[in-house]
């Protein structure tokens, strides 16, 4: 009977394959075996989609999110204590190959002042001209930068003079006093999409007025992501003793590991997904094995072996894993590309700092997805195939 049909199969085809194929291909009388493979099949392909989409989101979500905040960390900065000289140190990094360009800088608290207004920012001095961390300020000269909203929320405009005071009073005979300069605004910049908090920065030499003798930091520009490590290790040989070197990777460091956590969580989450499907495949075959059992008995008393049986049970579950992985994986890559392509998910770009989801697919996402969905899958199998193989033909028979 079996021989009959392996014409059918394709020539050639080893006796466990052809088996497998013509369970594979139910006929009218199996309609309840062909409805549980379908299911089997659809939510291997639900659960590998849905893997592949939800990473797609979040991978594009968190490069948007690395690209905003390392566009404003510098790729290597080494902090000074106020004990040495910061000039001194820039003059030496300046020196170093592979050393592009330095910026000394100083950050603090403080508050800014306007017509009875306060308003607490963080103060951040800078040397020479207007870092570029400050997107889209029309000029970018020594002065007191403010960011745009709040400037229009205040209604100020470029050549207003405001009060800059900060929280770090100065010790006289008379008792503490408040540091504070008057300073117009030399012009607006545009905060980034993530900043939560107001940045207002000036020259060098007022911060270090307003916050008096504290850890300096000079930024340096080693001449792209890849390149800041070696240029690293190079400053950490000949910067003198207590002068920290840090990389863009040692400054978020919190972040990248939140992200890595975030997305570890959201595959394992979603896995719960496939492992379902897995389970409806160990139904579903022994559905098969059940409905098969006189003929399975049959084909034992014709000199199958069990290892036989197991290979067919096993090669049918694989052809159902293939099938639902295949159709899930077509799915996600073709959705991502179209949602992303042409940005369906629109978001309100007032609550989030982009106005549409976007999907960044990656070769490895998509190889850890596939091998743990087969995996899973074809272990299920294994364990299923394992009843046809313990079928014994006399017992098959009488049932």
């Amino acid at each position: 009977m079996i021989l009959a049909r392996s014409a059918d199969c394709g020539p050639g085809l080893p006796f466990a394959a052809v088996v497998a194929l013509r369970y594979l291909r139910s006929t009218r009388r199996d309609s309840f075996v062909r409805f549980l493979s379908l299911v089997a099949c659809g939510g291997l392909a639900v659960g590998v989609a849905a893997l592949i989409l939800s990473l797609a989101a979040l991978t594009g979500f968190q490069d948007a999110l690395k690209e905003e905040i390392l566009s404003r960390t510098p790729e290597v900065a080494v902090d000074v204590p106020p004990d040495r000289d910061a000039a001194e140190v820039a003059v030496a990094i300046a020196g170093v190959e592979g050393v592009l360009g330095v910026r000394r800088s100083v950050e603090g608290r403080g508050w800014i002042l306007s017509e009875g207004r306060v308003r607490s920012v963080l103060l951040e001095g800078f040397e020479g001209a207007l870092p570029e961390s400050y997107a889209e300020a029309p000029s970018r000269g020594p002065g007191v930068y403010l960011p745009e909203r709040l400037a229009a929320s205040w209604g100020l405009e470029a050549g207003d003079r405001v009060e800059i005071a900060s929280n770090r009073p100065t010790l006289t005979p008379l008792g503490p006093q408040p540091r504070v300069l008057r300073r117009p605004v030399a012009g607006l910049y545009r905060a980034g999409r993530t900043e939560q908090e107001d940045r207002l920065a000036l020259p060098l030499a007022d911060a270090g007025r307003l916050l008096g003798p504290l850890t300096e930091r000079v930024e340096v520009d080693a001449g792209g992501l890849e390149r800041a490590q070696r240029v690293a290790t190079r400053l950490a040989d000949v910067l003198p003793e207590g002068v920290t070197v840090r990389t863009w990777r040692e400054l978020e460091r919190g972040l990248f590991f939140a992200l890595r956590l975030e997305k570890s969580v959201m595959f394992v989450a979603l896995s719960l997904i496939v492992g379902v499907a897995a389970l409806a495949l160990v139904a579903d075959v022994h559905l098969v094995i059940a409905a098969k059992r006189a003929e399975l008995g049959m084909l034992g008393t014709l000199g199958a072996s069990p290892s036989a049986l197991r290979r067919v049970f096993l090669l049918f579950g694989a052809g159902l894993a293939t099938v639902g992985g295949g159709v899930g994986l077509a799915l996600g890559l073709s959705g991502a590309h179209l949602l992303d392509r042409y940005r369906l998910l629109r978001l309100p770009p007032r609550v989030y700092f982009l106005d549409h989801v976007p999907f960044t697919v990656r070769l490895a996402d998509v190889a850890v997805i596939l091998l743990v969905s087969l995996g899973l899958s074809l272990a299920c199998a294994v364990w299923a195939a394992g009843r046809a193989a313990a079928l014994t033909p006399v017992e098959a028979l009488r049932r």
